[in-house]
């Protein structure tokens, strides 16, 4: 069975949220167990935790005091923010979070990205079965059919720019405009589209792990070289934090060269016009919330940002729900119509054993009449095929050559036609337990052969 746990940025804690995504791996590991689910995959995302798991339905609870566990956070205090799904709610769900339907901004197209990244990373872990790999290679499908049908990622919808039009009214000139970019991940790239769709020119990138220089060549920016933060920190009127980190990267000591220079400025009449504001797209937190106790400075992170987002781009729109919901659909119903194949097996191997055994005997019985007298049509048993006619033999044995040859072309053709005949016979109600399977029926499937025919797919799958 599918299950999904997942705690959104609408009903979790700021804080418990962020503590889910710093324990993000520990927590994977910790559901990396085979007495506890099948498999497991850790969507974590700047609005979102997720797990998703195969498991048996009882495991649930087990499974969530797991991630109670290796995040260190109270099993109900997760239960109060939980929202938890099985099979076909849980497809509808990833279906949906992929597509951008379950953003703080509808439409977001960055989401998809890191669905794709947290499917790679539970490859890497070894953590995918097949169920699991199936569901999230069709929501990546599914959520490329949204964007290629509907126009619903037109406008660029994403939380980059929706800060950027909360910040408009302190941002008066974008041309003008000098930016400081804190990280080089895929939300970076989106930070800089956004910003030069505004008209932005000057912005300066600034990585912990080095990778400034090569990022800003790639992207024609100014690369902040290590331990050059602070006095980027006191040239910019915006800062764009998004980077993977388990720490804050700018805390209040961070602004010490900044407060300085406007101290300097303030005495010398040259008081800074605007507050410098600093935009935390990060997830955990990027900027320490003490830097907005500061002076001069304004601060928007994801929860600001969230409960900001206009009401008519929180209204999914109705063309992509009904793909997402198409798309589910179609998933339950070829996962619903596997369930139903140890059915199907128990059902075909039967009926074939039963041909297979009944020709085993009839190739015997045509090869003893070689040896003995013919026996009349009344004398065989009306248990058997008869799949040969053999002429008495010749003292030169030309014609048993003959009869031989015309017995075994005949015995093909009755063989060959008893298979078909099982075939077809078997053609309704194989295509009926599909039918059932598709339905959600798996088990009135199972009781119709275990009545019919005192089959036990299930038991004869054990073996």
């Amino acid at each position: 069975m599918l299950l999904s746990f997942s705690f959104s940025i609408e009903r979790t804690p700021f804080e418990l949220l962020e503590q889910l995504s710093k324990r993000s791996e520990d927590i994977a590991a910790a559901l990396d167990d085979p007495t506890l689910t099948a498999g497991s995959v850790v969507v974590a995302t700047c609005n979102r935790f997720e797990v998703y798991a195969e498991a048996g339905a009882s495991r649930s609870d087990a499974v969530l005091a797991r991630i109670a566990a290796a995040s260190g956070i109270a099993e109900q205090q997760l239960r109060n923010s939980l929202h938890f799904g099985t099979d076909r709610e849980t497809v509808e769900h990833l279906f949906s979070v992929a597509a951008g339907l379950k953003s703080a901004v509808v439409g977001e197209s960055e989401i998809a990205g890191q669905v794709r990244r947290a499917h790679d990373d539970a490859r890497e872990l070894g953590t995918l079965t097949h169920n699991l790999e199936h569901l999230f290679r069709t929501a990546t499908r599914t959520s490329r059919e949204v964007g290629h049908r509907t126009d619903i990622r037109s406008s660029g919808r994403s939380l980059v720019r929706l800060a950027l039009r909360i910040s408009e009214a302190r941002i008066p000139t974008w041309e003008q405009a000098k930016v400081l970019l804190i990280g080089t991940g895929a939300y970076s790239g989106a930070t800089v589209s956004a910003l030069r769709a505004r008209g932005v020119e000057t912005i300066h990138v600034f990585s912990q792990s080095g990778r400034a220089a090569e990022y800003a060549a790639q992207h024609e920016l100014t690369p902040v070289p290590i331990g050059g933060l602070a006095h980027a920190l006191t040239e910019a009127d915006l800062v764009v934090a998004c980077t993977r980190a388990d720490d804050p990267v700018l805390t209040p000591e961070s602004f010490r060269a900044w407060h300085d220079k406007a101290h300097t400025s303030h005495q010398t009449g040259e008081t800074r016009s605007r507050p410098l504001l600093l935009i935390d797209l990060g997830m955990p937190r990027n900027i320490d919330p003490a830097v907005a106790e500061l002076a001069g400075i304004e601060l928007l992170d994801l929860e600001t940002i969230a409960k900001h987002s206009p009401v008519e781009e929180l209204s999914a729109e109705a063309e992509a729900q009904e793909i997402v919901l198409a798309a589910a659909a179609e998933f339950s119903a070829s996962q619903a119509e596997r369930d139903a194949l140890p059915v199907l097996l128990a059902l075909r191997s039967h009926v074939f054993g039963i041909l297979e055994d009944e020709l085993c005997r009839a190739r015997k019985a045509a090869g003893a009449t070689l040896n003995t007298p013919m026996q009349s049509d009344s004398a065989k048993s009306p248990d058997h095929f008869d799949l040969s006619s053999t002429p008495a033999l010749s003292s030169d044995g030309e014609a048993a050559q003959a009869g031989d040859s015309e017995s075994d072309i005949r015995a093909a053709e009755v063989e060959a036609a008893l298979r078909r005949f099982t075939g077809k016979l078997l053609h309704t109600p194989m295509t009926r337990i599909r039918t059932l399977g598709r339905e959600g029926r798996v088990p009135d499937a199972v009781e119709a052969i275990e009545t019919l025919f005192g089959l036990d797919p299930h038991a004869s799958q054990d073996h």
